[in-house]
Order: structure tokens, then C-alpha cells, then sequence
């Protein structure tokens, strides 16, 4: 405005100065790593909308209970073994409180992924769920409250380099790779999409590499009752991993959850049969 001209005195545009040769040298080093890292990720982002945390929920299971051991039984069909598997859990009830890790990889999970995988009876694998279920809310639950033991080990590693301490626990223990990184990114902004009118419009969120060259990053967002989306990423530079053939095994492995888990009408023939007659 004219009135307000003289409130603000022109200046030159400012120009940042030159770098020298030695700082360009090293921004163009820079460049070419973060180019070629970010080249190596293979990432693949899907919405899986046969079912959400609605149907979940209505089986009186956990929703991340059920997405956890879901993973589980697709990185065993996928690389024909169990990993170190990390999830994130919010630390909030402290202050300042960030994250904890959930070790969620346990033997009742590898003992439910091998029922399911040997073709054990549907009542004895609902049994195993149940409990790997149970199991993986109170890992969550102690992660949670401050009882987990990844940050505390951390902290100890902290010490150990103030004091020059070498530690071959330490050592050992932290050196163990995540092959499977996964985390449940909160939405907080659902009332912006319809989901019912304008499926195709909402957001997918955001997702994060993998950890290990030769492991899977996992993100997973429950969007609504009926939809979770999924970002899954691994390493173009590690032949045996891919990221769309892990997100199908995802897809079914949630599939045959939820079939193992409901109840046939026919799964038992012989005892209705008694019942009609």
C-alpha cells in the first residue's frame, strides 16, 4: 500500500555467497549418496480394503495384535524363517516420552504361524492365536508403561562410550538386525475424507525404509472401520527381498487370519448332523 511505502526502506536482494571448492566437493559427495541410497529403496504402497479394525474388532481380538501376527505369517511364508521383528510403541503416558520398541517376534507367534502353516485344525490354531494375541498386547502394555528393555539398553550403550567401557553384551546384543521394522502410524485427520462417497481420495500417509539391507520396513494405517494402508520397503540391492511380493503375502496372510479365526457352519458336519436328527 502506498500509505505503509515508507515503513519498508528497499534493500538489494541478498545473494548468498559463493561456496568454495572444497564445500561444493562435498555437497556433490553428499548428493550422490543420499541419490544412490534413495534409488536402492524399493517401496510399494497399497490400501487393503477387504476388511479393517471394524470386522477385527467384532472377534474380540486386538486390531495391532492382529496385523502383528499377520506379519509374522507373511515373513515366514516370504523367506521361510522368523526374524527380530521391532514395533514402535508410544511412551506418552511419560514426559518427554517418546518411543519403546515391541519385541513382537515371540514363540507363541512362531507357534501359531507353524500351526497354521502345518495344516493344524482350525480349533487348536484359534488356540494359539488367542494366546500369541494375549502375549503381544502385554509386550505392548509393558513397552507402554516404561517396562520395555530396548531404550534402557540404549542408555547403558551411552554410558558404556562415556566411560570408555567396552561391553561384549552390549556389543552382541545391539549389533542383532531388525529384518522386520514396523510401525502403526495414527491418523488424525479421518473427518477430512469421506470414505464412503470418495473412496479413492484419502491420504495414504507416510512410511520409512528398512532397517536391515536385507529386511522389509513396514508402516500400517487403520483408516476407519474398513480400510488399513500399508507401505512396505526393502532394498533394490537385496536380491531375495521385494516389496510387492511381501505386500501380497500380507494381503493373504490377513485373509487366512481372518479365515482361521471365524468359525465355519461347516466345521463339524458329523456333530450338526447329531443336532438334526
Amino acid at each position: 500500500c502506498k500509505e505503509f511505502k515508507h515503513c519498508f526502506p528497499l534493500f538489494p536482494p541478498l545473494t548468498p555467497p559463493p561456496f568454495s571448492p572444497q564445500v561444493q566437493e562435498q555437497v556433490s559427495i553428499s548428493l550422490s549418496v543420499a541419490q544412490a541410497l534413495a534409488d536402492d529403496v524399493d517401496c510399494h504402497v497399497f490400501p487393503f480394503r477387504d476388511f479393517g479394525k471394524g470386522r477385527i474388532k467384532k472377534l474380540k481380538i486386538s486390531p495391532d495384535a492382529f496385523i502383528q501376527l499377520a506379519l509374522q505369517l507373511a515373513y515366514y511364508r516370504d523367506r521361510k524363517t522368523f526374524c527380530l521383528t521391532y514395533e514402535a510403541s508410544m511412551t506418552r503416558l511419560f514426559r518427554e516420552g517418546r518411543t519403546e520398541t515391541v519385541r513382537s517376534c515371540s514363540n507363541e507367534g512362531c507357534a501359531f504361524v507353524k500351526a497354521v502353516e502345518s495344516g493344524e485344525g482350525p480349533e487348536h490354531c484359534r488356540q494359539l492365536f488367542r494366546l500369541a494375541a494375549e502375549k503381544h498386547q502385554n509386550l505392548y502394555r509393558l513397552a507402554m508403561t516404561g517396562s520395555g528393555i530396548d531404550r534402557h539398553l540404549f542408555c547403558l550403550y551411552v554410558v558404556s562410550k562415556y566411560l570408555g567401557v567396552e561391553s561384549p553384551f552390549l556389543t552382541e546384543v545391539l549389533s542383532e538386525p531388525w529384518r522386520l521394522s514396523t510401525s502403526q502410524t495414527p491418523v488424525q485427520q479421518l473427518e477430512l475424507f469421506d470414505m464412503k462417497n470418495h473412496p479413492d481420495f484419502i491420504s495414504l500417509g507416510g512410511g520409512f525404509g528398512p532397517v536391515a539391507d536385507d529386511g522389509y520396513g513396514v508402516s500400517y494405517i487403520i483408516v476407519g472401520e474398513d480400510m488399513i494402508n500399508y507401505h512396505v520397503s526393502c532394498k533394490h540391492s537385496f536380491s531375495e527381498t521385494d516389496s510387492h511380493r511381501f505386500g501380497a503375502q500380507i494381503s493373504r496372510a490377513l485373509l487366512d487370519l481372518l479365515s482361521v479365526l471365524t468359525p465355519a457352519k461347516t466345521e463339524n458336519p458329523q456333530a450338526q448332523d447329531k443336532k438334526q436328527q
